[in-house]
């Protein structure tokens, strides 16, 4: 990464309540064909979260922890605090001496923004603007909320007006957090009512929703970009009589990651 920053913007993107066998199955069927499209090999990379839930996760990935590759360590790591004895810091990461990654790359000169989604981006009370308050300059409404059935149509709209705002001098590190899976979901899947709840099926619809609304930012980034794509937490389904998130079941601690490059168009 040390090759990596100041030569490039950065962008992470985190599909929130993201399952990974979901995210596997719909790339498979096709069903998911730009992310697909992207990701290398088509094929999202298995990892365990930071975190069980939207608040934990994200704090510690912007401490420079994301997911974490689900085979033995210690996994080097893309960014990380200079740390004492740190195990995965290795020659490629960059090393940041600030309390998270956001600041540090403040100080690398990048201009800093996030683009919420879930309630904790919402800068409605003290909590909902932790996570926001890191950044430089932060968006949320409604629009982009877990109740709106065209949220990622609105954050995606809202980070392109972004991205062509840049100065040609000045990198940008773009946080976009993708609410459409989060409950509630039901209303991506066709047919389905409040009655019928939230399902494996709506679930899967939902990225399906997102996925066919992500060409236009990924369009949007004209400049050398390095982009990573996962999952902060999955979520239960009645598996073995769990439902939700917040809590210690596979379906949770496991989720999808991808990173790749954007080359520079005109």
């Amino acid at each position: 990464m040390n090759s990596v920053i100041g030569s490039h913007d950065l962008v992470l993107i985190t599909i929130d309540t993201l399952r990974y066998d979901v995210a596997c199955s719909l790339a498979d069927e096709g069903r998911t064909p730009v992310l697909a499209g992207l990701i290398p090999g088509g094929r999202w990379e298995r990892r365990h979260a930071p975190g069980n839930f939207t608040f934990a996760s994200h704090a510690a990935m912007f401490a420079g922890f994301l997911p974490t590759p689900d085979g033995q360590g210690p996994h080097p790591r893309l960014f990380a605090a200079r740390f004492a004895g740190s195990a995965t810091t290795a020659g490629g990461t960059w090393v940041f001496d600030a309390p998270d990654m956001v600041s540090g790359l403040a100080e690398a000169g990048y201009h800093t923004v996030c683009v919420g989604g879930v309630g904790f981006f919402n800068k409605q009370g003290a909590l909902g603007s932790v996570l926001p308050g890191m950044f430089a300059e932060s968006h949320w409404s409604p629009g982009f909320g877990v109740t709106s059935p065209t949220s990622t149509r609105s954050q995606v709209d809202r980070a392109r007006e972004v991205v062509e705002a840049q100065p040609a001098d000045r990198r940008l590190f773009l946080f976009l957090n993708v609410s459409a899976l989060h409950q509630p979901n039901w209303f991506h899947l066709p047919g389905g009512t409040r009655q019928d709840g939230d399902t494996l099926a709506s679930h899967a619809a939902a990225l399906e929703y997102v996925d066919s609304e992500l060409a236009p930012l990924f369009a949007a980034l004209r400049r050398p970009s390095f982009v990573i794509v996962c999952s902060d937490h999955g979520t239960a389904y009645g598996e073995d009589g769990y439902t939700g998130h917040r809590l210690g079941h596979e379906v949770v601690w496991t989720v999808p990651y991808a990173e790749f490059f954007l080359e520079a168009t005109t």
